[in-house]
C-alpha cells in the first residue's frame, strides 16, 4: 500500500512537472513581457548580417532586426552569439527565445522549429561601380567578372550570362573580392553577405547591386508551439515592411531594398 501511494505521488509530481513545462512552452511571449527581456540568438562572425566593431559592439542587419523586435515589444534585448551549427539547438533548449541569424527555411528545419515571415533578403548577385551601366544580363557581354570557382553564383551566372562574358575565377571569396577591389575586373558575382561586407569596407569603390542571380530570404526561428510569439513577431515584420523599415535596413547593409519578401 505504501509503495502504491509513493508511486501515485510520483506520477502526480511528474504530471505537474510536465504541465509546468507545457505551460512554459506555450507562453514564451508572456514570460518575455513579464521579464521585459527577450533573448535573441544572432551571428557575430558573419558581416554584414552580424559582426562586432572595433569596440566589440554587435552590428549588422540581424542585430538591428533583433533590436527592432525588442523595441516593439517594449523589452530589452539580450543578444546571444551563435554559429550556424548551434543556432537551432539554442532555440530548442530555450537558451534563446528567437533566432535571427540568416536562417533559411526548408522542410527539414520546419520539422523541429517554426518560422516567421521573411524579414530580409539573402541572395547571390552581380555588383559593379555605379558608373557602369548594367541593366540586364545582356549588358555583361564583353565585361570581366570576378567569381569564386564552383560557388553558387558561378553556377547561376553560367545559366543567364551571355557567352562572351570574361570570367575571372578565383579559388576562394577573399581572392575574388581582392581582385574586384584592386580593379582587376569590372564586375563581381557573389553573395549578399560577402558583397555587403566588401561595400562597407571599401566605400570609395562606389559599388552597388546590379542584377539578381538567386534569392534565398532570411526567416526568424521560433520554438515549436509558440504561436502567440510567432503572431507578434509576424505583426512586427508586417508593420516594418509596410512603413519601409525593412527596405531601409536591407539598403543600408546589403545595398538593395528588401523587396517583396515571402510571408
Amino acid at each position: 500500500m505504501q509503495h502504491s501511494k509513493r508511486r501515485f505521488a510520483a506520477i502526480l509530481a511528474g504530471a505537474a512537472l510536465f504541465a509546468t513545462g507545457a505551460a512554459h512552452a506555450q507562453n514564451a511571449l508572456d514570460h518575455i513581457l513579464k521579464a521585459k527581456v527577450i533573448k535573441i540568438a544572432v551571428p557575430t562572425d558573419y558581416p554584414p548580417y552580424g559582426s562586432v566593431d572595433k569596440t566589440m559592439t554587435p552590428q549588422g542587419l540581424d542585430i538591428e532586426m533583433a533590436q527592432l523586435i525588442a523595441s516593439k515589444l517594449g523589452t530589452k534585448v539580450e543578444l546571444v552569439p551563435v554559429t550556424s551549427a548551434n543556432r537551432i539547438p539554442y532555440l530548442q533548449t530555450r537558451k534563446a527565445d528567437l533566432v535571427i541569424s540568416t536562417l533559411g527555411k526548408n522542410a527539414e528545419r520546419e520539422k523541429v522549429i517554426d518560422f516567421s515571415a521573411a524579414y530580409a533578403p539573402f541572395f547571390q548577385a552581380v555588383y559593379a561601380s555605379k558608373n557602369l551601366n548594367i541593366k540586364s544580363f545582356a549588358d555583361l557581354g564583353g565585361k570581366s567578372v570576378a567569381v569564386t570557382r564552383g560557388a553558387m553564383e558561378d553556377q547561376e551566372l553560367a545559366k543567364v550570362a551571355p557567352p562572351n562574358v570574361d570570367y575571372k575565377r578565383f579559388e576562394d571569396n577573399n581572392a575574388t573580392i581582392a581582385a574586384f577591389v584592386a580593379g582587376q575586373t569590372q564586375t563581381l558575382a557573389t553573395s549578399a553577405a560577402v558583397a555587403g561586407d566588401m561595400m562597407q569596407k571599401n566605400p570609395q569603390l562606389g559599388a552597388e547591386y546590379k542584377l539578381l542571380l538567386k534569392d534565398s530570404p532570411c526567416f526568424i526561428g521560433i520554438a515549436k508551439g509558440e504561436d502567440a510569439l510567432k503572431t507578434k513577431v509576424n505583426e512586427i515584420i508586417a508593420n516594418a515592411k509596410k512603413d519601409g523599415t525593412l527596405d531601409a535596413m536591407a539598403k543600408k547593409w546589403l545595398g538593395r531594398p528588401a523587396g517583396d519578401l515571402p510571408v
